[in-house]
């Protein structure tokens, strides 16, 4: 049976690691797929980049994905019946890609893309009977943004983090490190 555990967190509060322990822990012998939706556009970023893939087991494949998850791992070969575990690292660099590419779109038109987008790569990962942990940024507790852009970024992650907390089974926030277990609560 899939499941979606969906971590959340701000930028350098651990989240990563947190959700790669938590893949580590799940995937009991079946394959690892770290689902990159990252893209390098300086040093800092490379960098970035460089550090989580150095901290990844060796074993893991990668499956780069910047706008297109689904389809990039339905290319990979991943089939439907798999179980495998996927690792999303992250949805704020997906939507942060899809807002750059659909820059001249309305906002109503790109949430329902977005939205529907990362909907339908919580169906797949049902299809595939996979478990999933998917990472994003928590924006919530940031101020806001002073431009245009980072606002319509900021309202957008807070939506689509909003619908992939209600498709997920389980939510965590990270915060220093320490995963607090918002759903389910008991």
């Amino acid at each position: 049976m899939s499941s979606i555990h969906l971590v959340l967190g701000g930028i350098r509060s651990g989240k990563s690691a947190y959700a790669e322990e938590l893949a580590a822990e799940l995937s009991a012998g079946r394959t690892v797929i770290y689902v990159a939706t990252g893209t390098v556009t300086d040093d800092e970023m490379a960098e970035r980049v460089r550090r989580h893939q150095e901290r990844r087991p060796s074993e893991w494949q990668t499956v780069e994905a910047p706008l297109n998850p689904v389809g990039a791992l339905r290319e990979s070969g991943i089939q439907g019946g798999s179980a495998p575990v996927l690792l999303l690292d992250s949805l704020d660099g997906w939507v942060s890609n899809l807002l750059i590419e659909h820059e001249g779109m309305s906002p109503g038109e790109l949430e329902g893309r977005t939205v529907g987008a990362v909907r339908r790569f919580a169906s797949y990962v049902g299809e595939l009977d996979a478990d999933a942990v998917v990472v994003s940024s928590e924006v919530g507790h940031s101020l806001v943004a002073t431009s245009s852009l980072g606002r319509q970024f900021q309202d957008l992650l807070g939506t689509v983090n909003q619908a992939m907390a209600a498709d997920a089974d389980a939510v965590t926030l990270v915060v220093a490190g320490i995963g607090m277990r918002v759903k389910p609560t008991a």
